[in-house]
């Protein structure tokens, strides 16, 4: 019983939340997202988010006088918390692909709201089938923990060795695949996905963005399913935190798109964090690594890059570590 409400309060949330937010969207048709709009909804769903966790954290026996439950809230509210930063962290390096990627298809920035809730309505699919495939993998197989703490290294090292380096979306696989598979029109038909030009079909630009947004969610499902089972391996933890995290997505794409320059050492402590989670995965038979350490650790970096990002002023190119690049031309292109 106290595992089937724990899921009904939390489908329920999600339901209605994802219910409110396309009616609202649909009620303001196609529109450019103000700042203020963006903030409102951001700190709406942080809200939320923290909501659900007090309430978990209640539920579970948190404010109750039985220490065994208490003990219980106490370690689930932090694997929440710090799997929901750790996913949050991960989403804005998200949110700077996601600009890339508008830029390169020329997306209007009213028609950009639309096509993120597309995106984040595949990432939320996405991830809970990831998701329990990594915890049946897990349970299964313990050893996989290993493979998983040595692939968050090598990521880390990765978006370390990459940061400075401007990606190249031209010459991405994604973009070659799309380039063979569809043809995709210079020209945009409102919020339509396809058009008709000189008795040609063709896909438009919008189209060719929401496929390229799929494939930068799957990419980054690999990253980040792997680095919140460091967190916990408790499957509706994985779960719930993953979603809070991933449900503000788009209002917190609208908040910072204009703002990636200002936290360019932001990569740099989600290469950290990741080299952190992934060897704390790594000595677990070693050592154990408390959540509390964790979740200080991913607090003190996130907080850490921010200032610094803020104190010190960006050389070069800054964006995210990821292979994807600008467009630079409106010319029409088989794509």
């Amino acid at each position: 019983m106290l595992t089937f409400m724990l899921w009904a309060v939390f489908i329920a949330i999600v339901v209605v939340a994802l219910f409110i937010d396309f009616f609202v969207m649909n009620k303001q048709g196609a529109h450019r997202v103000s700042i203020k709009e963006a903030a409102i909804w951001s700190v709406a769903w942080f809200g939320l988010s923290f909501v659900f966790v007090g309430w978990l954290w209640w539920y579970l026996g948190g404010a109750g006088t039985d220490l065994v439950a208490r003990e219980l809230a106490n370690t689930k509210a932090i694997e929440f918390i710090t799997g929901f930063l750790i996913e949050k962290a991960l989403a804005i390096d998200n949110i700077f692909v996601f600009l890339l990627v508008f830029t390169y298809f020329a997306v209007p920035a009213e028609y950009q709201k639309r096509l993120l809730m597309f995106g984040i309505l595949f990432a939320l699919v996405l991830r809970a089938i990831m998701i329990f495939l990594g915890a049946w993998l897990v349970t299964e197989f313990h050893g996989i923990l290993y493979v998983f703490g040595a692939f968050l290294v090598y990521t880390g090292y990765k978006i370390w060795r990459s940061i400075g380096k401007e990606p190249d979306l031209e010459g991405s696989k994604s973009l070659k695949w799309l380039r063979s598979t569809l043809k995709i029109s210079n020209h945009m038909e409102g919020e339509k996905f396809f058009t008709v030009r000189d008795g040609v079909r063709a896909a438009t630009p919008l189209l060719g963005a929401v496929v390229v947004i799929g494939i930068v969610d799957i990419l980054f499902a690999v990253d980040s399913i792997p680095a919140i089972f460091a967190v916990t391996t408790d499957p509706f933890i994985v779960l719930t935190s993953n979603v809070f995290a991933i449900l503000g997505l788009r209002a917190l794409y609208f908040l910072l798109a204009g703002m990636h320059e200002r936290f360019h050492l932001l990569s740099y402590g989600l290469a950290i964090i990741l080299v952190f989670i992934g060897t704390k995965m790594l000595l677990m038979d070693i050592f154990k690594i408390p959540i509390v350490w964790s979740l200080g650790v991913t607090l003190a970096v996130l907080v850490g890059s921010v200032l610094l990002s803020l104190m010190i002023k960006p050389t070069g190119f800054t964006g995210s570590s990821y292979p994807f690049k600008p467009k630079e031309t409106t010319e029409e292109k088989n794509v």
